[in-house]
C-alpha cells in the first residue's frame, strides 16, 4: 500500500486539516459524558438550576461546533481524496502507456481496466472515510475507554477484559480479508474479461446464436465472483457480534459492579453513567469496524494489485517530449539476423531474417498465416525487441535512435482497423493533430475515401461510433491509411490493410501512392499487389525462403510460383 499511498503526499495539507477537524469533533464526543455527568452529579441531583443552564449551553454550544467541523471535515476529506484518485489513476494510465508490448501482454486488458476502475475506487474511498470516520472510530474507542479511566478507574477496568480478545480476532480477520478480497477482484477481472469479449463479439454471436452458450459462460464467472463475494462477506459478518458480544459483556460487569459501588456510597450516579455513557460510545465504534475492516480489507487487496504496474521498471519505454523529436534520415532498412520469440516462449516466431530494403522501395510480404509477417513489421518501430539480430535504419541500428525519433518516421496502419469515437475528420487528424482540413482532404484523398465521405450527409463531421461499427470494412480500412497518411511518413508500414479493398479501388491507391517518397513494406496475400513491389519477400514458419521481385521469385522460387499461379492470371510472369 506504501507505492499507492505515495500519491497522498501532496494533498497532506488538506488531509491534516481534516484530520485536525475530526480531531475537534471526536474532543467534543468524548468530553460530552463528562459535562452530562456534571449536570446530573452538581446540576440535577444537587437541584442547581444556574448549573444546569451553564453546563447544558457549554454542551449545546459544543455540538454545533462539532457539527460545523464536521461540514468542513467533509470538504477537506473530498478535495484530498478526490485529487488523490485523480493523480493516481492518471499514473497508472500513463505508466500503462510507457508499456512495451511484451510487458503490456503479461496483464489481460480486463485486469488493466478494472485496475483504472474499481481498485482506484476502492482506496479512494478508503482514504475519504479515513479523513471522515475511519479513523476516528478506533481513536473513539480507545478515547472512551482513557476517558472512562478518568471518571472511575475500577469500573473502567471492566471495560478492558475483552480488549485482548478484540485486538487479536480483528488481526485474523483483516489477514484472512485481505486474502479473500483479492481473490475477489481477480474474479472482477475474469467477469470484465468475457463481458469485453462478448460486446466486441456480438455481430458473431448473434450470426451463430450463440446467445445461451455466451449467457452460460457469464453466468459461471458472475457465479465465480458471487461466491467468493459471499465467502469474503460472510467473514466480514463475524466482525459485529463478536465484538458485540464481548463489549456488551463487558459492559454488564461494569453495570452490576458500578451499581454496588453507587450503592454503597464509594461512587456517584453520574460517574456510572458517564461510565456506561463511554461504554456505548466503544460499542458503538466498535461496530464501525465491521465496516472499516471490510473495506479497508479491499483496499489494500487493490492497492496491491495497482502496486504491480507502478513498481514495473523493465520493459518501459522511455519518451521524450514531441517538442524534441528530431527527424533522422531514412535511408536503406536492414534486418541482420534476426530472431525473435514471444516472452516466456521457447519457439521461435522470427528465424534468422536477413534482408536489405532500399529507400523508397515497396517490399512485399508474403506467406501463410502464423509465418511471422505482423511479427516482423510490429519490430520495426520496436514494439518488440529482437530474441538475437539487428536491425539497421541508415546503417543505424534503431535501438540506438530514440524511440520518438524513430516513430516519428513511422505511419502504421495495423491488420485490424482501430478507429475511436468521434467524427472522421477527428479520426484522420489523429494521426498528426496539427493537420489543416485541406490536408486531412488530400490524405482521404489518397487513401481513396474522401469522395465516400463527401457522400455522407455530415460528410467528415459523420460520428465514428466505437471501433467504427457503423463503416464497412473497406471505409475503415481506408480511414486508418488515411490517418497513417496524414503523418507524412517516410516509412509506411502496411499490415495486410487493403484486404477488405475491391480490385479498382486499391489500384488507384497504390497509383496515387507512386508519386510518394516513403519506404513500403506492406503485407499482403494478393499476387497482385506483390507484381507492383520493387521486392518480394516470402516467409514460411518465420523463415525467409524466397526474396527478390515477382519476375525472379516465377523462376526461382516453386512455393512462390504455386501462390501465383493459384490466383489465376495474376501469377503470369
Amino acid at each position: 500500500m506504501k507505492v499507492v499511498f505515495s500519491y497522498i503526499k501532496p494533498y497532506k495539507w488538506p488531509a491534516l486539516i481534516a484530520i485536525c477537524l475530526m480531531l475537534f469533533e471526536l474532543t467534543v464526543e468524548l468530553t460530552q459524558p463528562l459535562i452530562i455527568a456534571k449536570i446530573i452529579d452538581e446540576g440535577i441531583v444537587a437541584d442547581d438550576i444556574e448549573t444546569i443552564w451553564y453546563w447544558g449551553l457549554i454542551l449545546v454550544g459544543l455540538a454545533l461546533l462539532a457539527f460545523a467541523s464536521g461540514v468542513v471535515n467533509s470538504y477537506f476529506s473530498s478535495h484530498a481524496a478526490q485529487s488523490f484518485s485523480y493523480d493516481l489513476r492518471n499514473a497508472l494510465f500513463s505508466k500503462i502507456q510507457s508499456f512495451s508490448m511484451a510487458t503490456y501482454l503479461r496483464f489481460p486488458t480486463s485486469g488493466l481496466i478494472t485496475r483504472l476502475t474499481s481498485d482506484v475506487q476502492q482506496v479512494q474511498t478508503v482514504f475519504f472515510m479515513s479523513l471522515r470516520i475511519m479513523l476516528r472510530a478506533p481513536l473513539a474507542a480507545i478515547g472512551s475507554l482513557i476517558m472512562a479511566f478518568v471518571v472511575n478507574s475500577k469500573m473502567a477496568l471492566f471495560l478492558m477484559i475483552g480488549t485482548p480478545i478484540v485486538v487479536l480476532f480483528l488481526y485474523v480477520i483483516v489477514k484472512k480479508g485481505v486474502h479473500l478480497f483479492a481473490t475477489v477482484q481477480r474474479r472482477l477481472d475474469r467477469v470484465n474479461r468475457v463481458l469485453q469479449e462478448n460486446l466486441q463479439g456480438i455481430r458473431l454471436v448473434k450470426a451463430y446464436m450463440r446467445m445461451d452458450f455466451e449467457g452460460n459462460r457469464f453466468e459461471e464467472v458472475a457465479g465465480d465472483l458471487k461466491t467468493d463475494t459471499m465467502k469474503a462477506l460472510r467473514v466480514m459478518e463475524l466482525i459485529m457480534p463478536v465484538l458485540l458480544f464481548v463489549m456488551n459483556m463487558s459492559l454488564l460487569a461494569a453495570l452490576w459492579f458500578g451499581a454496588i459501588d453507587v450503592r454503597n456510597g464509594n461512587a456517584q450516579v453520574g460517574e456510572l453513567i458517564a461510565v456506561v455513557n463511554y461504554a456505548m460510545r466503544m460499542t458503538g465504534n466498535f461496530s464501525m469496524f465491521a465496516f472499516i475492516i471490510n473495506a479497508f480489507s479491499r483496499a489494500k487487496a487493490s492497492a496491491e494489485r495497482m502496486a504491480e504496474v507502478l513498481i514495473i521498471e523493465e520493459g518501459i519505454e522511455k519518451h521524450v517530449t514531441s517538442e524534441k523529436v528530431r527527424p533522422l534520415t531514412v535511408g536503406s532498412i536492414k534486418f541482420e539476423n534476426v530472431s525473435f520469440n514471444y516472452p516466456n516462449t521457447d519457439k521461435k516466431v522470427l528465424d534468422n531474417i536477413s534482408f536489405t530494403v532500399m529507400e523508397g522501395e515497396k517490399l512485399a510480404i508474403m506467406g501463410a498465416t502464423g509465418s511471422g509477417k505482423s511479427t516482423l513489421l510490429n519490430l520495426l518501430p520496436r514494439f518488440y525487441e529482437p530474441t538475437s539480430g539487428a536491425i539497421y535504419i541508415h546503417n543505424q541500428n534503431i535501438n540506438d535512435m530514440p524511440l520518438e525519433s524513430l516513430r516519428a518516421m513511422v505511419g502504421f496502419v495495423p491488420q485490424q482497423s482501430m478507429l475511436f469515437t468521434g467524427s472522421i475528420y477527428e479520426n484522420v487528424r489523429w494521426g498528426r493533430q496539427a493537420a489543416a482540413l485541406n490536408e486531412v482532404h488530400y490524405a482521404a484523398s489518397q487513401a481513396q475515401i474522401h469522395q465516400t465521405i463527401e457522400n455522407f450527409p455530415n460528410q467528415y463531421e459523420t460520428r465514428v461510433g466505437q471501433k467504427g461499427v457503423n463503416l464497412s470494412g473497406g471505409q475503415k480500412q481506408r480511414l486508418s491509411i488515411a490517418r497513417a497518411l496524414i503523418r507524412e511518413p517516410q516509412i509506411l508500414i502496411l499490415d495486410d490493410s487493403t484486404s477488405a479493398l475491391d480490385v479498382k479501388t486499391e489500384s488507384a491507391f497504390w497509383e496515387a501512392l507512386n508519386d510518394k517518397q516513403a519506404t513500403m513494406l506492406v503485407v499482403t496475400q494478393k499476387v497482385r499487389t506483390a507484381k507492383g513491389a520493387d521486392k518480394i519477400l516470402l516467409l514460411d514458419e518465420g523463415r525467409v525462403i524466397a526474396f527478390g521481385h515477382h519476375d525472379e521469385l516465377m523462376n526461382t522460387s516453386e512455393q512462390y510460383k504455386q501462390i501465383a499461379l493459384s490466383q489465376g492470371k495474376e501469377g503470369e510472369a
